[in-house]
């Protein structure tokens, strides 16, 4: 019994962060780190302030966390998108894997564009704990140059790592501006097709794409 009642406080305590992070997200996605309070987070996680104080210290580390937790999600599903590629994949796959997180967003909206959102907010100026994120970056540019490299030979490790960072970059841009939002509310398929040949030309540096 005392075994239970400790895993159903450990239980009760990971929904309580867990709670904690997804509001953060959320108001940090919508106004940006200096228009977030404590009280709204708290407010909206349905939590009191002393657990935002338990589990993170303070509403600087919690949104620090936030930013760090949404960075990281997308990551590993971009990584798992360019992972599930092909040696037979063309230039727009591995532009549509690269995208993937970010268009499924777009067409979801909600929490999921919350996270994007977040994620291209703060890119221009990353908290310090991103540092332990170095690995996954150095990944996901990685694994797409691989892809990318098999099918456009003559561009060398420095140039591929810019035009993906730029790509990158695009993406951010997208989510944040106005056309960003025109663009969710189109459908699914639209957004792919629309999206992928401009992100393709990009990493090919060219026209020609296919």
């Amino acid at each position: 019994m005392v075994a239970e009642r400790t895993d159903q406080r450990r239980e009760a305590g990971q929904r309580t962060r867990d709670g904690l992070l997804a509001a953060a997200q959320e108001l940090l996605a919508q106004r940006g780190q200096d228009g977030v309070s404590l009280r709204e987070i708290t407010d909206r996680a349905g939590a009191n302030v002393s657990a935002v104080s338990y589990h993170f210290g303070s509403l600087k580390a919690l949104c620090d966390s936030a930013i760090e937790n949404a960075l990281e999600r997308y990551l590993d599903a971009q990584i798992d998108e360019v992972a599930s590629l092909s040696t037979t994949s063309g230039v727009e796959d591995v532009a549509a894997a690269f995208a993937g997180p970010m268009m499924r967003a777009l067409a979801v909206g909600g929490r999921d564009l919350a996270v994007m959102r977040t994620v291209a907010r703060v890119g221009i100026d990353p908290p310090e704990g991103w540092g332990r994120l170095t690995g996954k970056f150095q990944q996901s540019r990685r694994d797409v140059a691989r892809h990318l490299s098999a099918k456009i030979p003559g561009v060398d490790e420095l140039e591929w790592n810019f035009r993906i960072r730029c790509a990158a970059g695009m993406l951010n841009w997208l989510v944040l501006a106005p056309i960003g939002t025109e663009l969710a509310d189109e459908p699914p398929e639209q957004i792919e097709r629309w999206l992928v040949p401009v992100l393709a030309g990009a990493l090919s540096g060219s026209a020609n794409a296919g």
